[in-house]
């Protein structure tokens, strides 16, 4: 039986979920794998409070660095989070020549290329399923269940906070302030919601997935971003009457070498597999050329979902060192077919677009006009009868680039029968293989 020692720095929720995982099932782990994991350190600068679980004495420590000089410690599972000291615990354990598992996606975004860089310098290597999807093994069916494909396309609702409150509102036919308060009062939304909720890690994990499968480095500043913030219950509701459901989406997608990388509200067909995922539920959504579609569907955050992959990144490292073969996958090989990003403006998509415009004649065939001279094609109209002075109009168009789309509704929102900022979102119908 081989033995492989590890050292966790940071003992948080998932710190003590990845102990809590190794203490439950470390014997079927040994029993299904030939290796017998065994944690050697752990730090912390808390070395206080009661996580729920026991550690043998001398484990638990405060000092990270010794930890990572350790001669006794043969990986290093970075959970501390964010992107000062933890970058500085992966660079000092990757320049000993030590294997890194961490589920710091803001990390791999922001310094994904220089890490990876140092890994390889060193060979060595960095583990990270669990920075995308919680304990959805969507990295390790890119990287390896399908690495006889080129990816065309990818689809994710990869972040649960805003997936719960768009469920929420929804099925309660609660307004976004209301829904966003109960959920930071449940616990499933930050006391500062705004990285959820205005859709930077769902970009973090955007990156990363394009990264990976276009072997071309991408960071938050190349994804297109638009948070729920806008999103109302009308437009919940009306996306229902007309057969879709909003959900936020990462969209990656690949044409003629180019990367478009976008997060934004979008509607998706309601009897969709996507259409289906509720609450704090993730899912990643693929089409490969050879595979076809595939989708990957599980709990996204929380202790153990975590801790599920953190565990299966620590056992494949292990593996590959049990059997000789270190960097038996490379995380990020360079393909220079693909020559880089695709700007929004250059973006081809379907829309829908809500406008609050006066009740009086000629207004529909004033919009219209207006979406006509951009080349953009209404693909159906709906407009319920209401005693108002202003009454909302949703149109959905037919295949249109977003730089026309935006020249339009710039053109359209200075019109004096429209009363209300137009709220615009794209339409992504998920057309399978």
């Amino acid at each position: 039986m081989k033995t492989y020692n590890l050292g966790i720095i940071g003992f948080g929720t998932v710190g003590a979920g990845v102990v809590a995982t190794i203490q439950k099932n470390g014997e079927l782990l040994a029993r299904r794998t030939g290796v017998q994991l065994v944690i050697t350190k752990v730090a912390d600068l808390d070395i206080v409070s009661d996580r729920g679980v026991t550690l043998a004495p001398g484990v638990l420590g405060t000092d990270a660095m010794a930890l990572i000089e350790s001669p006794e410690v043969d990986v290093v599972v970075e959970l501390v989070g964010g992107t000062t000291v933890a970058r500085k615990f992966i660079t000092e354990a990757l320049k000993r020549g030590k294997p890194v598992v961490t589920a710091n996606k803001a990390l791999l975004a922001t310094y994904g290329e220089e890490l990876f860089t140092l890994a390889r310098k060193h060979n060595t290597e960095i583990y990270f399923e669990a920075s995308v999807g919680g304990g959805i093994p969507c990295i390790k069916a890119l990287r390896e269940g399908l690495v006889a494909n080129r990816c065309q396309m990818i689809y994710g609702i990869l972040n649960g906070t805003c997936n719960y409150i768009l469920t929420r509102m929804e099925q309660e036919q609660a307004d976004f302030a209301a829904v966003l308060q109960s959920a930071t009062e449940a616990g499933y939304a930050e006391a500062n919601p705004s990285m959820d909720v205005d859709g930077y890690d769902t970009a973090h994990k955007t990156a990363i997935l394009a990264s990976l499968v276009y072997g071309k480095w991408f960071k938050v500043d190349d994804v297109e971003v638009q948070g729920i913030r806008q999103v109302t219950l009308k437009d919940i509701d009306y996306a229902a009457h007309l057969g879709y459901r909003i959900k936020l989406l990462a969209v990656i997608k690949e044409s003629g070498g180019r990367i478009q990388l976008g997060v934004h509200p979008s509607l998706i067909p309601g009897e969709s597999q996507l259409g289906h995922v509720n609450g704090v539920y993730n899912a990643v959504w693929v089409r490969g050329d050879v595979s076809g579609t595939t989708m990957y569907y599980g709990r996204g955050a929380g202790r153990d979902a975590t801790s599920s992959a953190v565990v299966a990144d620590i056992m494949d490292i292990a593996l590959n060192h049990l059997h000789g073969c270190p960097n038996r996958v490379s995380a990020f090989p360079t393909y220079p077919e693909y020559q880089g990003l695709m700007y929004s403006d250059e973006v081809v998509s379907r829309y829908y677009l809500r406008l609050q415009v006066a009740d009086r004649p000629g207004v529909l065939a004033r919009i219209s006009g207006i979406l006509g001279r951009y080349q953009i094609s209404i693909a159906s109209v709906t407009q319920h009868e209401v005693k108002l002075p202003a009454v909302p109009m949703v149109i959905l168009t037919h295949q249109a680039r977003e730089a026309d789309m935006k020249q339009a509704i710039s053109e359209i929102s200075r019109e004096d029968c429209v009363v209300q900022e137009p709220v615009l979102f794209h339409i992504e119908d998920l057309v399978a293989d």
